[in-house]
């Protein structure tokens, strides 16, 4: 009933993903069949001390034997782990590669089609065009807001300082001779304070 309309979903799992997880599997198989060994090194060893001391010398040499060769194929599953752990990190490293060079192609090609649309000549004229518009702004602004040109600034400046001038010269002298003594003012009459009630 999951799918509806008999479409397929595509699994997210790639053939990379699988490879992994057989090297994986196949990596926890020798673990358990390390352990196997070592435990059962561990009982032989056992096994042959008891054998020598009920007297059994060439049963516990050839049980020591086996112990020995045991221990030969216990160093090549080591060396079979250590590959298969090489193995899947080469694979996830290499996966890792694959997605950075799927960015850099999809970013290369991004970038060759931008350069498509616009070449040189196209930006040194749309840049000429843009420098074209904003002088011709700037020029209608000066119109509308009644720009003044340097002429105008130098009228202006020596009519400010003319206007300047005339502030700063000094009144004239008066020609008549002034009065001797200044006629007293009337005293000023003192008003009696009224009195200030305090409130109840």
């Amino acid at each position: 009933m999951g799918n509806l309309f008999g479409r397929k979903r595509r699994s997210r799992v790639t053939e990379q993903d699988k490879a992994v997880l057989q090297l994986k599997q196949q990596r926890d198989k020798l673990k358990q069949y390390q352990r196997r060994i070592n435990a059962n090194l561990e009982r032989e060893r056992a096994l042959a001390r008891q054998l020598l001391k009920d007297g059994k010398k060439e049963k516990a040499m050839l049980l020591l034997k086996k112990k020995r060769y045991q221990e030969q194929l216990l160093d090549r599953t080591e060396n079979q782990i250590s590959n298969l752990e090489r193995m899947v990190q080469d694979i996830e490293f290499t996966q890792i590669e694959m997605k950075v060079i799927e960015g850099l192609k999809v970013g290369n090609e991004c970038l060759h089609k931008m350069h498509q649309v616009m070449s040189i000549e196209e930006v040194e004229r749309i840049i000429g065009e843009t420098q074209d518009a904003v002088e011709y702004q700037r020029q209608i602004d000066e119109i509308l807001a009644g720009s003044l040109t340097e002429e105008d600034e130098d009228a202006i400046l020596e009519e400010l300082n003319a206007i300047t001038q005339e502030q700063m010269e000094l009144p004239e002298v008066p020609s008549e001779p002034l009065p001797e003594k200044i006629p007293e003012a009337s005293p000023i009459k003192n008003r009696p304070k009224p009195e200030l009630v305090a409130a109840s």
